[in-house]
């Protein structure tokens, strides 16, 4: 696929400097893009890239200032960054809507339903009473249980399994491995030391433009629903066990863990690797760091913690800057312990 300066131009409402008939088939980095690919510049202390890369058209900011003017064509904008998520989006939509059939082997139960449009690779288990919407593209080796409904325009990628009675709502994307719906790690202790399994009778619902990274695992309810909320994002090897509510435009980054009915308020970050205990309340607005434990519910929207036990942001880097200044602190003690001594030697030889 080919695009013009002046058709990207077009789709992102920027503004062209220079050739507005140079064309291009692909994209690449700033630092290696080749002629014929579009790159981007967002960051302005990376100007340098603007005359040394190759590519042939870069979407820049309109704050950019260019001391001297490159060979590339350029289209301004006002957010670089997000004029190329809009580009790749583009793009990435016209090469899966190209994806229409039903590759062999698959099985297909034939009490499933399927809207207009879907593509379906091969080695797929499609359950009973399925219900699959218009535009759904389903990777291969992908498992849809009984009663699964995938609404429009979701991606599904290969290995996926999603288990009975799940719900999954439009625009979703699920990469490559994720298991959705899977049991809750719910067990009965018994007087004799062993335990009993409580069955897990709810389900999962993704609600719609919510992306889910590789091989991430959201559990199904004991009873209800595990939710996760429209337009929140999930990375790769994250779990969320049963019960959990994560809240509208959430993101949660990689190896983070929620246990059992936790409910995470809208707009929340979560750092890689973070871990929080379950039936919290997080609120609204909330910033966990990187490796931090959450053990206490987070009342107060738009707060920040970091550390295990996790505790207010401020605070902890407070006590960073003490705990780097202890080692002089401790030899001025000893200094001023020497001073006292000494005047007191002073004051009983007088």
């Amino acid at each position: 696929m080919q695009f013009n300066a002046a058709q990207i131009a077009s789709l992102i409402n920027g503004k062209i400097e220079g050739d507005d008939t140079v064309s291009i088939s692909s994209f690449g980095k700033i630092e290696t893009a080749i002629k014929g690919q579009l790159a981007f510049l967002a960051n302005p202390k990376y100007e340098e890239h603007l005359h040394l890369t190759n590519a042939s058209i870069i979407i820049i900011n309109d704050s950019q200032e260019i001391k001297q003017k490159p060979e590339a064509t350029l289209i301004r904008v006002p957010d670089a960054y997000s004029a190329i998520a809009t580009i790749l989006t583009l793009y990435q939509k016209l090469r899966t809507e190209q994806m229409n059939g039903i590759q062999q082997p698959v099985f297909i139960a034939t009490t499933s339903k399927m809207g207009q449009s879907v593509f379906i690779g091969a080695f797929t288990y499609v359950g009973e009473n399925v219900i699959i919407g218009d535009n759904v593209k389903i990777f291969p080796q992908v498992f849809l249980g009984d009663n699964v409904s995938v609404d429009d325009n979701t991606i599904i990628y290969p290995g996926v399994k999603i288990y009975h009675d799940c719900i999954i709502g439009k625009n979703v994307t699920i990469h490559a491995g994720s298991v959705i719906g899977g049991d809750g790690f719910g067990f009965a202790p018994q007087q004799d030391g062993t335990f009993k399994k409580i069955p897990q009778i709810g389900n999962v619902i993704i609600e719609d433009d919510v992306e889910i990274g590789a091989n991430a695992t959201i559990d199904r309810a004991t009873l209800g629903s595990t939710l996760i909320k429209s337009g929140a994002k999930l990375d790769n090897l994250i779990q969320v066990a049963h019960n959990v509510e994560v809240g509208n435009n959430t993101v949660i980054a990689a190896q983070a863990g929620i246990s059992g009915s936790t409910k995470i308020g809208n707009n929340v970050m979560i750092g890689g690797q973070a871990g929080v205990v379950g039936h919290l309340q997080i609120a609204d607005g909330s910033k966990i760091n990187a490796q931090s434990g959450v053990s206490k519910s987070m009342k107060i929207p738009n707060t920040t913690v970091t550390g295990s036990p996790a505790y207010d942001y401020t605070s902890a880097l407070r006590s960073q800057a003490l705990n780097r200044n202890l080692p002089d602190m401790e030899k001025r003690i000893v200094e001023l312990e020497q001073l006292i001594q000494q005047l007191l030697a002073e004051k009983i030889s007088h």
